[in-house]
């Protein structure tokens, strides 16, 4: 039950979007640059490291819905989420995305702790500066984006379906085009 009363049954972020709709908009206007815009990384890959990040920490609703974003995205779909998130050193992941989703993982304990080493690895496989720029901040938003929704303990439904149903829209029409939609709906 979550902590607040919330003005929807709507689960995780939605119903504190629903909740405070003007932070709703920034919000989604970032996750919407961060993960669907132009990139050399790709969108699955990019949701990759958005659940990535949700299950280091252990945010059950941002992990199932961005597993279920990035698996809808990427060719080798859940079964690739799930290798990355049990065993990164093993999943078949690029090199390049390794590195990558190691930096996130050290945002995920602190920024402070993505060290040089971790940077020139992740450069010697390719990465870019932007590529860099823009993993370090998936990984900063969703640790802010894991807090706002287990903070206040929203609710997390046990349905996959309900994230896969959802990841079709996501990757169709995008966060901004969904939020509007919800908005209209309130």
């Amino acid at each position: 039950m979550p902590h607040i009363t919330l003005n929807s049954d709507a689960p995780g972020i939605r119903g504190l979007f629903m909740f405070r709709p003007e932070t709703a908009r920034p919000l989604n206007e970032l996750v919407e640059v961060l993960l669907r815009q132009e990139s050399t990384l790709s969108r699955g890959e990019r949701e990759l490291i958005a659940a990535y990040v949700s299950a280091l920490n252990e945010c059950r609703y941002c992990f199932s819905s961005h597993a279920a974003y990035a698996a809808a995205q990427l060719p080798e779909g859940m079964a690739l989420v799930e290798q990355v998130r049990a065993d990164l050193g093993a999943a078949p992941v690029s090199e390049k995305l390794r590195a990558l989703l190691a930096i996130a993982a050290a945002v995920q304990q602190s920024g402070q702790k993505v060290s040089e080493q971790e940077i020139a690895a992740a450069r010697e496989t390719g990465a870019t500066d932007l590529e860099i720029h823009d993993t370090v901040l998936i990984a900063a938003a969703f640790c802010m984006f894991n807090r706002y929704v287990d903070g206040l303990a929203t609710i997390a439904p046990d349905d996959p379906a309900s994230y896969t149903a959802r990841a079709q829209r996501i990757v169709s029409d995008g966060y901004l085009a969904l939020l509007a939609e919800s908005q209209r709906q309130t």
